[in-house]
Parts: C-alpha cells; sequence; structure tokens
C-alpha cells in the first residue's frame, strides 16, 4: 500500500473548527505558499475528491476572454463519471488570485497559462503533483498545526460536508453533492451517526 493510502481510506472530517482555521492559515502565514494553500481550500470548499482537483487547468477557473473568474467549476469527476457544477466561493478565489499573478509571472503568457494544471510540480511545466505530493502536503501542514488526528487529502472532503451539516445543511442536499447513491451512505461517510451518539453522552451528565 502506496504512502497516505490508508489514511485516505479512514479519512475523518475535521470537525474542530479551531482546527479548521489553523490549517487553512499555514501556507498563508506559517510557512508561505501560495500553491499549497490554494491546494487546501479547494479541497475544503469543493468537497472534490483530489484526483479531480489535481487535474484541473487554469482554463476551468479563470475566464482569459473576459479576464474573469468564473462563477462556476464544471467538472467531470473521474470516479464516478458524473458531470457536477460547483460554485467558486470567495475564499477559493481568494486563494486562487495571488497564486496566478505568481505563476503569470513565472509563465511570462497568458496563452500558456490557459492549459496548465493549477497545481504544477515545482520543476514541471506539464504536469501537476501526484496524490502522494498532495497527500504529503496536507499531511505536514496537519502536523505542523498539531491536529490531534490523521488528515489527509480526503479528509478536506469529507470536512466540507460535515461542517455543512453542523451549519444545518440537509444530509440529503449533501448526498446530491457528493454524489452518493444513498443517504445512508452519505451518513455513514461524515460519521454524523456517531457524532448524534456523542453529543447525547456529552449533554447529558445524570
Amino acid at each position: 500500500m502506496l504512502e497516505g493510502e490508508k489514511e485516505m481510506n479512514t479519512a475523518q472530517p475535521i470537525r474542530d473548527t479551531a482546527d479548521l482555521q489553523k490549517l487553512k492559515a499555514y501556507y498563508k502565514e506559517v510557512n508561505p505558499n501560495r500553491r499549497n494553500q490554494a491546494l487546501i481550500i479547494l479541497g475544503l470548499n469543493t468537497a472534490l475528491r483530489i484526483s479531480d482537483i489535481l487535474k484541473l487547468k487554469w482554463k476551468d477557473v479563470y475566464d482569459f476572454h473576459t479576464c474573469k473568474y468564473r462563477s462556476h467549476l464544471n467538472i467531470r469527476e473521474k470516479k464516478t463519471g458524473k458531470q457536477t457544477r460547483i460554485f467558486l466561493n470567495r475564499n477559493i478565489r481568494a486563494a486562487l488570485a495571488p497564486y496566478y499573478m505568481e505563476r503569470l509571472e513565472n509563465t511570462g503568457t497568458k496563452e500558456v497559462m490557459e492549459e496548465q494544471y493549477i497545481f504544477l510540480g515545482q520543476k514541471s511545466k506539464t504536469a501537476p503533483i501526484s496524490r502522494i505530493q498532495a497527500f504529503r502536503i496536507i499531511k505536514k501542514a496537519a502536523e505542523e498545526c498539531q491536529i490531534d488526528q490523521p488528515v489527509s487529502s480526503h479528509s478536506l472532503r469529507k470536512t466540507f460536508g460535515y461542517q455543512a451539516w453542523k451549519q444545518g445543511y440537509s444530509p440529503a442536499l449533501l448526498t446530491n453533492i457528493y454524489n452518493h447513491s444513498s443517504y445512508k451512505i452519505t451518513i455513514r461517510y461524515l460519521g454524523i451517526e456517531q457524532d448524534d451518539r456523542d453529543e447525547v453522552f456529552r449533554d447529558i451528565i445524570l
């Protein structure tokens, strides 16, 4: 089994909002890296699998004719083959904007940028970073932030749904967002049933 695969398969969402804020700030403030920062923000805010995030090109998020970020991301999911449409919120755009300018300075022309993968390796001009490299980027940030749980790229995908559920959004809607085949799969996927049980035992003090 490759490094990180076990943790990807057993990933849990980041439940503590303080931990979540620390993770978001690590590559922005503690160890600045605009590519890595954008990777984490997209992972948290799109609920996409890391394989789908890594195949994104700049033309998918930026309209080079109008010179504006797109309102939505349209993508066919690699695993399911289903077409999905995702709103690009302000946090995504705020993370992409400085990284885009950095890449543009390094590349020199918008024509080249349009077809480039967003998450290029440090030395590559044609290929995105690997899933394992993405896992290491996220794992390092989690460890440096002393988050007391294993955090992988898949944790970001689950965190979106878990935090949406905590804010009152229906698991049935999340089932649609995740393209799950049933409501029960989403409940189990996010660990919601166990969280409900834990909350009862935490709140009922006899």
